[in-house]
């Protein structure tokens, strides 16, 4: 008599289950995916739709032209790691201390992202989503620090510099190989980057893509080798842009290109050879050469298209924008310094910055307000180098010899301006009048020096407040 009833009764329980399976795989196929392809030391002025007269982007400027563009985006330090680190976790880096670069070669391996830490990766795995990381990771070496250690299901890239050595292809957690062929690098890069994207075709993916061009060395594959007509970068440019146009491809054949965010923009400021677009300095100092970077954003149906935005954004910033895109809640344990800039992306809106910062290892080196820039301790100063005067890269290429080795930029080809005052701690620029930093109005601004300064001591109090 009550066997039916248990039947019936496991049966209901069944289709119950089955009912939420299929409501949550439902959920999950309708949201967005993200893609972040972040090329490394990339210039504000390296894109022809941010003004260069002969490198040619034609797929990034019809990303531009489809989406959105901002003229005012920062990192938050003008090299590598600590960049990375504030990108991945919404933080300022030295929330996290990744404030140098990890590097084997020196002996810097101690330094990565710590367990603490949430990064992109574990935020959206926790929601659902695949993830991959490919290309450089540059957030630690040693096991624990792995992508996938830190919410990223697949890797594939070198967990460091390109000309940090031993220069390893790691594909997991495995060595793949040793000596890479760098030529090749940003063809596979992409090959694998479509193949994850059609895998996951049908449910949510984060894609972080932090490409290995144009750093140094500079390489591309033979399909692009002296076919840009503006020298070894120009040709590293084109083969990044032919990637970038790969992934566009894919997604609308996919049709997913109306259910996917897709973010470009790089960790600091060019080297040799690249382009500034008439702004002072260069990787390796807060001059806004050093600093400000390129920004594009697509997403057809959410971003109108040819929109642009004068105001000031800053890195960690995407963390914040790709979880809001994604509508995940922000971790709400710790101290989030990113904001979430769609409104940017998408309308008139103003910064959500009363000020932003960007720090030369544990120190806060240069704050931007508005229209204003302090120079809270003075960039180094660089050196001049002549056309004929004899250069050796004290790292070149490790293992199989690059493609073009004697092309590489030399280091007479700066890629931003030189001239100007000479900068001190608490240096003034107008940035809206005086983009390369070149008359330092400090004196004729006394008050406008001093409510800088006193935002900077209120953030430099975190500053010194975290424990090294």
């Amino acid at each position: 008599m009550h066997k039916p009833s248990l039947t019936l009764l496991r049966l209901l329980c069944g289709l119950i289950c089955f009912q939420d399976v299929c409501l949550r795989a439902a959920a999950l196929s309708s949201q967005p995916n993200i893609v972040i392809i972040f090329p490394d030391d990339l210039g504000w002025g390296d894109l022809s739709c941010y003004g260069h007269p002969r490198f040619k982007t034609p797929n990034l400027d019809r990303m531009a032209a489809e989406g959105a563009r901002l003229t005012n985006f920062y990192s938050t330090c003008p090299y590598c790691a600590p960049s990375r680190a504030s990108l991945l976790t919404g933080r300022y880096q030295f929330r996290s201390g990744v404030t140098r670069n990890p590097t084997p070669d020196a002996g810097i391996n101690d330094v990565g992202i710590p367990a603490s830490e949430i990064t992109l990766g574990e935020a959206f795995r926790a929601a659902g989503y695949r993830t991959i990381c490919i290309g450089k990771w540059h957030l630690g070496h040693k096991p624990e620090f792995y992508p996938t250690r830190h919410g990223f299901d697949e890797y594939l890239g070198i967990l460091y510099s390109n000309d940090m050595r031993p220069v390893q292809l790691i594909d997991g957690e495995k060595v793949v190989e040793y000596p890479l062929v760098q030529a090749t690098l940003t063809k596979r890069y992409t090959e694998r980057a479509l193949d994850f994207i059609q895998r996951h075709k049908e449910r949510p993916f984060l894609l972080y893509f932090p490409q290995a061009m144009p750093h140094k060395p500079l390489a591309v594959s033979e399909a692009f080798y002296k076919k840009s007509g503006a020298g070894l970068y120009g040709d590293a440019l084109a083969e990044l842009d032919w990637s970038v146009g790969q992934i566009l491809v894919k997604l609308k054949e996919l049709n997913l290109d109306e259910r996917t965010l897709v973010l470009f923009t790089s960790d600091n400021g060019p080297w040799y050879g690249g382009s500034t677009a008439g702004l002072r300095g260069m990787k390796g100092n807060c001059w806004e050469g050093g600093i400000r970077e390129p920004l594009i954003a697509r997403w057809p149906g959410k971003i109108p298209a040819g929109h642009i935005s004068d105001e000031v954004a800053m890195m960690p910033d995407l963390f914040a924008t790709a979880l809001a895109g994604a509508e995940i809640s922000l971790p709400n344990d710790r101290v989030i310094d990113g904001k979430n800039i769609l409104p940017l992306l998408t309308s008139t809106a103003k910064s959500p910055h009363e000020a932003i910062f960007s720090m030369q290892g544990a120190r806060l080196s240069a704050m931007r307000s508005g229209p204003w820039k302090l120079h809270l301790q003075p960039p180094p100063k660089p050196k001049i180098w002549k056309p004929d005067e004899r250069w050796n890269d004290p790292r070149g290429p490790d293992g199989v010899t690059i493609l073009a080795p004697y092309e590489q930029a030399h280091p007479s080809e700066y890629p931003g301006v030189l001239t100007g005052d000479e900068t001190k701690a608490f240096s003034l620029f107008n940035l809206e009048t005086d983009p390369a930093e070149q008359h330092d109005v400090a004196a004729k601004h006394p008050e406008v020096v001093a409510g800088l300064k006193a935002l900077y001591e209120k953030m430099n109090e975190q500053v010194g407040a975290v424990p090294r």
